[in-house]
C-alpha cells in the first residue's frame, strides 16, 4: 500500500530523501547540492563518472603529447578528435534510436573509449598496443559492475570506431615509412664516428626552443665524436658559414651537416647541391617537414646513416627569374594567401588539432586577404592561392602533409580560383565536408614546369616557410632532378643492397 513516502529505487532511501528535501527548498544553491548528493548515491562511483566524462582520455592524450615524439602527438590529436566526434554522435544521432532514456549516456563512455583507442591505433599502432587494452579493460569493468548493459556498450563501441575512421576523411593517416628515393650513383662516404663531417648548428632554429646550441652540439658530439661543429657567432651569416663548412668537407672527401629547421636545411641544400657534397640533415627545427619525409626522425637516425654511408638522392624545386637569380625549395612554393594560411594553422594546430586549425585559419585569411592577379602559362587568372610542391603531396586539397617519393621529377600544383562564383563560401564548405578534391574552386596538376607572372600587386612568394619578394614579376618553376645526396638510415629489412 502506498505510504506517502518515496520508494528507494536508486539507493536513495527515505532518510536520504528527507535529508535533501530542505535543501531543495533553499533556492538554487540548495537544489544543486541536493542533486549532487543524490547523484553521489545513485550507484555510479566517482572513478566511473570520470571515465564516462572522457577526462581519462584527455589525460591519456596529454601523456602521449609530452612524450616528445611527433608520432605520439599526432596519435593524441587524432584520438581526441575521434572522442569529440563520438560524443557528438551519442548526444544527437543515438538519442532518437534509444529504447531507454539513459541509453545515449550509457553508450557514451564506451564510444569515447573505442574512439580514442581506434584513433591512436590508426595513427601509431605501437602506441595503440598500449591504449587499446586499457580502453577494453575499463569498458569490461563497467559491464561487470552492472553500470552498463552489453548492448549499450556494443552500440557505443561501433560509434567510437566509426568516428575514428571518419577522422581520416579530413586528416588522412600518414604512413610511418619514409618517402621512396633512389640510391646515389656514387655512394656517399661512410664516416666512422663522423670523421670528415662538418656540421653547422643554427641556434636561431627551433632547436633553441628546447635546448641551447651548446646542448645540441654536445648531443651530436656524443653521437659523432670525430665530426667538426660550427655555430654562427653574432654578426656571422649562416650562408657564409655553410659555404665554408661545405668547402672544407669537399677537400676532406667528407660531407656537410646541418642542424636546424626547414629554412636552415634549405640553405644547406643549395650549397651542397652546388658543390656536389653529400648532406646530413639533423632535425633541429620546430616542424622539420623535410627531415620527416626523408626519414630522419631523430639525430640518432642520421648519425647511424652517416657512419654506415646510407644515402639517397632527392629532387629540389627551383623558382627562378628568367636570366636572373633563383631560389631552391625542398618542400613547397606558394603565392597568395597560402603562406598566411600555413602560419595561422601552425599557430593553432598544437592546441586544437590540424584540421580544426586549418578551418579556423582559412576563415581568417579569406576574410582579411585578397586574391592575386597572376598569369599562369600565359593565361591570366585571379587566384586566392597557388601551391607548388617539390614532388606529389598527400592528401588532396591544400593541406598537404607528406610525400611518398622524393625523386619523381614532378611539381604538384594546386590553385584556388577566385573567379568562381561564391568562391570563398564554396571553399569553406568543401573543406568542412571533406570534398575539396572534387570542388570546382580547386584546380590541380602534376607538371615538370610552370611559368608565372604577377600582373597586379606585390610579387611576394613563400618557400619552405620563408617569405620573400621576387626580383621581377616573372618566375619559372621547375625541378632539378636528383640534385642532392642525402644521408638517411637504410630500411630495416634492406639487408641485401
Amino acid at each position: 500500500m502506498p505510504t506517502g513516502r518515496s520508494v528507494d529505487t536508486q539507493g536513495v532511501g527515505p532518510v536520504a530523501s528527507e535529508r535533501t528535501a530542505w535543501l531543495r527548498q533553499g533556492g538554487g544553491t540548495g537544489r544543486r547540492v541536493a542533486t549532487a548528493f543524490e547523484a553521489g548515491r545513485s550507484g555510479t562511483s566517482g572513478w566511473r563518472r570520470t571515465v564516462g566524462g572522457g577526462l581519462v582520455w584527455v589525460g591519456a592524450a596529454a601523456l602521449l603529447g609530452v612524450s616528445g615524439q611527433r608520432t605520439a602527438r599526432r596519435a593524441a590529436m587524432r584520438g581526441i578528435g575521434a572522442v569529440a566526434m563520438a560524443s557528438a554522435v551519442t548526444r544527437t544521432l543515438a538519442r532518437p534510436t534509444a529504447h531507454r532514456a539513459e541509453a545515449p549516456h550509457a553508450a557514451g563512455p564506451a564510444a569515447s573509449a573505442a574512439a580514442f583507442a581506434a584513433g591512436v591505433v590508426l595513427e601509431a599502432p605501437r602506441y595503440g598496443l598500449l591504449v587499446a587494452p586499457a580502453a577494453a579493460a575499463l569498458t569490461a569493468a563497467r559491464i561487470r559492475s552492472g553500470a552498463r548493459h552489453p548492448g549499450d556498450v556494443a552500440v557505443g563501441t561501433a560509434i567510437g570506431i566509426g568516428a575514428a575512421a571518419l577522422t581520416a576523411r579530413w586528416w588522412p593517416v600518414k604512413p610511418e615509412t619514409a618517402a621512396a628515393a633512389a640510391p646515389p650513383r656514387r655512394p656517399a662516404p661512410a664516416l666512422a664516428d663522423g670523421a670528415g663531417l662538418h656540421v653547422v648548428v643554427n641556434p636561431s632554429s627551433g632547436v633553441s626552443r628546447s635546448t641551447d646550441a651548446d646542448d645540441a652540439v654536445g648531443r651530436l658530439r656524443s653521437l659523432l665524436p670525430k665530426a667538426e661543429f660550427l655555430v654562427p657567432q653574432e654578426g656571422q651569416e649562416l650562408p657564409e658559414l655553410l659555404e665554408r663548412a661545405a668547402r672544407q668537407a669537399k677537400e676532406a672527401g667528407g660531407a656537410l651537416g646541418a642542424c636546424g629547421g626547414d629554412g636552415t636545411i634549405n640553405a644547406a641544400t643549395e650549397v651542397a647541391a652546388r658543390l656536389g657534397v653529400p648532406l646530413a640533415v639533423f632535425p633541429g627545427g620546430t616542424f622539420n617537414h623535410f627531415a620527416v619525409d626523408l626519414g630522419n626522425q631523430t639525430m640518432e637516425d642520421v648519425a647511424r646513416a652517416v657512419c654506415d654511408g646510407d644515402a639517397i638522392v632527392a629532387d629540389v624545386g627551383c623558382a627562378r627569374v628568367p636570366d636572373g637569380p633563383e631560389q631552391l625549395f625542398l618542400n613547397t612554393f606558394s603565392l597568395g594567401v597560402y603562406s598566411d594560411l600555413v602560419h595561422a594553422r601552425e599557430q593553432l594546430e598544437k592546441r586544437i588539432g590540424k584540421w580544426p586549425a586549418l578551418v579556423v585559419g582559412l576563415a581568417r585569411v579569406l576574410a582579411a586577404g585578397s586574391p592575386v592577379s597572376v598569369s599562369v602559362n600565359g593565361r591570366p587568372k585571379r587566384l586566392w592561392l597557388l601551391f607548388a610542391g617539390n614532388g606529389i603531396y598527400h592528401p588532396a586539397g591544400f593541406a598537404p602533409t607528406y610525400r611518398t617519393q622524393l625523386d619523381d621529377g614532378l611539381l604538384d600544383v594546386r590553385a584556388v580560383d577566385a573567379g568562381t562564383p561564391l568562391a570563398r563560401t564554396r571553399l569553406l564548405l568543401a573543406v568542412l565536408t571533406g570534398t575539396l578534391h572534387n570542388s570546382r574552386v580547386l584546380t590541380t596538376a602534376q607538371v615538370r614546369g610552370l611559368r608565372l607572372e604577377v600582373l597586379k600587386g606585390d610579387p611576394r612568394f613563400s618557400y619552405d616557410g620563408e617569405v620573400t619578394r621576387a626580383a621581377a614579376p616573372r618566375l619559372v618553376l621547375d625541378k632539378r632532378t636528383r640534385a642532392v645526396t642525402l644521408y638517411r638510415p637504410a630500411e630495416k629489412d634492406q639487408w641485401l643492397r
